[in-house]
């Protein structure tokens, strides 16, 4: 097994930024403002031929007894009950604090291996810089600069000795996680989305808790139900733009539509306690333009009387009527309900964009299209399709080969659409027509 690195630390003392570093990635959220990261955030770094792994956590409060700190430190302590090395981070720049104390002593507790790495020390001497921290007992600290890269390396091939000087010798290769199917699960604050995660994990892998806007990051997971494979992408919740205050959810909000670009499929959750908002459009719009399959939950479906439901359905079949090519699903994210058959329209959804479709098969399709349904005529012209083929996947892409082209609609270009998703059992996914007309050998050409 791969060993296991997690880095700790009071709020904004750099550990994102060594945890970008350490993995080569912008995968953790980055800036200036304290508490930025909430939950576990895993990611994966290479020394040489020496695979790792590298937990990111959130600004550590072991001694807080309730609220979203609570729920942070949660979080953290897990992540050093999962790790081999935990490299504690503090600030050279801002000295010894009491809150660095009370980590130490809980630190001291776990039994780990602890690393105390004193962070931001660009442009300071190493025996200025470190001689606060001796106070704390644990060793000679490391000094660094995780932003510029100074002493990373050292501290990484060091913290590697002690991880494996702490395992029995491997008889096998490390195996690579499987990642499979990628979903993304979005959707506005406090939907259930984490509930949900963890409900399909069977454990409290990410927070979820009472109050809008908790996760701030996107965190992948991998998992396996069924015998299949999947990543799950735990995404931030999305506000309205005038809504977004904080730079923090600024941050989130892109995180959030990268997930939606890099995922296989989105989950869109929705509130059943609460009217389908035009946030929950422009959420829908945006995964359709980016052309990902889409499987839609309308979550807290339990305990709604037989009228509230019949109102939201109305609702949703009236404001998200261009998402007929999605299936939906009602279900309780809490109590489990519903969940397995929405993961089988989530396998669907991900064949269906990954549909492989012979030209053959396409153009057949085509032709019985153009049988039951000819283009309009554009004065004495009348377009002529000729044949079709498979321009792409995720979302499948149809084109269409013919003269005069130019002059078809969108209604008939939704009409062939239509057809071919029939045709082909293309449930879950956007399907994109794109038209290539020939050359005409008659036109006029200039002199």
């Amino acid at each position: 097994m791969k060993p296991v690195i997690a880095l700790i630390g009071r709020p904004n003392v750099g550990k994102s930024t060594l945890f970008n570093r350490l993995t080569r990635s912008r995968d953790a959220l980055v800036a200036d403002l304290p508490g930025l990261t909430r939950d576990r955030h895993y990611g994966e770094g290479r020394v040489g031929e020496r695979p790792f792994l590298v937990i990111d956590t959130g600004g550590f409060e072991p001694v807080a007894k309730d609220g979203i700190m609570h729920e942070m430190a949660k979080q953290t302590k897990q992540a050093v009950a999962e790790a081999d090395v935990v490299i504690f981070l503090v600030d050279g720049r801002q000295g010894l604090t009491p809150h660095d104390k009370t980590i130490t002593d809980f630190l001291r507790k776990s039994g780990r291996s602890v690393m105390l790495v004193v962070n931001k020390a660009e442009g300071m001497r190493y025996s200025s810089v470190a001689a606060d921290f001796y106070e704390l007992g644990l060793g000679d600290p490391y000094v660094i600069s995780s932003a510029h890269g100074d002493g990373v390396s050292d501290l990484v091939e060091e913290s590697l000795n002690i991880a494996f000087a702490q395992r029995p010798p491997e008889t096998e290769d490390p195996i690579d996680v499987v990642r499979g199917i990628k979903i993304a699960i979005v959707g506005r604050p406090n939907v259930g989305k984490s509930t949900l995660v963890n409900t399909l994990l069977g454990e409290e892998r990410v927070i979820a808790f009472d109050m809008p806007g908790t996760t701030r990051d996107s965190i992948e997971i991998p998992f396996e139900r069924d015998g299949k494979h999947y990543t799950l992408i735990d995404t931030a919740g999305i506000r309205r733009r005038g809504k977004v205050f904080e730079a923090i959810e600024k941050f989130s909000v892109v995180k959030t539509l990268q997930s939606v670009s890099e995922a296989n499929v989105v989950l869109l959750l929705l509130d059943a306690q609460q009217d389908i908002s035009e946030q929950d459009a422009h959420i829908a719009g945006f995964i359709l333009e980016s052309g990902r399959a889409l499987v839609v939950g309308v979550n807290k479906w339990d305990g709604l009387q037989s009228d509230r439901r019949d109102e939201i359905k109305v609702d949703i079949e009236r404001k998200l009527n261009f998402l007929t090519f999605a299936k939906f699903h009602f279900v309780s994210a809490l109590k489990s309900s519903g969940i397995d058959p929405m993961m089988k329209s989530i396998d669907a959804a991900y064949a269906a964009a990954m549909v492989n479709l012979s030209t053959p098969k396409l153009t057949r399709a085509l032709i019985e299209a153009v049988e039951h349904q000819q283009p309009k005529r554009k004065g004495s012209i009348r377009p002529k399709m000729r044949y079709a083929h498979q321009g792409g996947q995720n979302p499948p892409i149809i084109v269409i080969h013919g003269n005069a082209l130019d002059s078809i609609g969108d209604v008939y270009k939704r009409y062939l659409e239509k057809h071919f998703r029939e045709t082909f059992s293309l449930i879950g996914t956007p399907l994109r027509i794109e038209m290539r007309s020939g050359k005409n050998p008659f036109a006029k050409t200039e002199k």
